[in-house]
């Protein structure tokens, strides 16, 4: 089974700021997703998305709610159509008259999966966060105390051992790195102040 998408053009530039609201957004995400633990992943993917884009690209409401969007909905069809993973929300997005950076950012957020490549900013964190958020939350779990007080040496050793969180990509997380220019610590911090407010 191939998750390509065998396209690198989405949407219409016509539709560019276009977003769904907050409830909209908030509704298709209840509607498609059933599983919370995947409903919890994707919820702080786009808190920290949304974080990103205020503290750290200086963007308005507006941009930043963009951020958190495709941060929200980038695996809202992981849950019920796996085979259809990517394809099916970004044509639902599309219909939905969706700006079309958003549906760039979720159609690369695992490159070697759908075969489209992270270019803007918002492309790159969404890809770095994903697989990232998924290994420190977690880690989170198996600590009594949760987030709190949580290390970036800790997190760090849990990366290295490959039977912890087996299913989070190791080379993914080093990929997304190297394409944003950014330092693991300083995104591993930036994750552990964060994701432990979102329930």
């Amino acid at each position: 089974m191939s998750l390509m998408l065998g396209r690198d053009r989405f949407g219409d530039p016509i539709n560019s700021g276009r977003t769904l609201s907050r409830e909209e957004a908030n509704s298709l995400l209840d509607e498609w997703v059933i599983n919370d633990r995947l409903k919890l992943h994707m919820k702080q993917v786009a808190a920290l998305m949304g974080d990103w884009a205020r503290e750290r690209e200086g963007a308005g409401v507006e941009k930043a709610w963009a951020w958190e969007m495709a941060g929200l909905l980038h695996d809202a069809d992981w849950d019920q159509w796996p085979d259809e993973h990517c394809r099916k929300i970004i044509e639902e997005l599309e219909k939905r008259q969706v700006d079309p950076e958003i549906l760039r950012a979720i159609a690369s957020h695992g490159p070697a999966h759908f075969g489209v490549e992270p270019q803007s900013r918002m492309d790159q964190m969404l890809y770095t966060f994903d697989e990232l958020s998924g290994l420190i939350h977690a880690y989170s779990l198996m600590r009594p105390e949760g987030y709190s007080g949580m290390e970036l040496k800790g997190v760090k050793k849990r990366l290295k051992e490959k039977s912890f969180a087996a299913n989070v990509s190791r080379e993914d997380i080093q990929d997304a790195l190297q394409r944003s220019g950014l330092e693991q610590d300083d995104v591993i911090h930036f994750i552990i102040a964060r994701q432990g407010r979102v329930s």
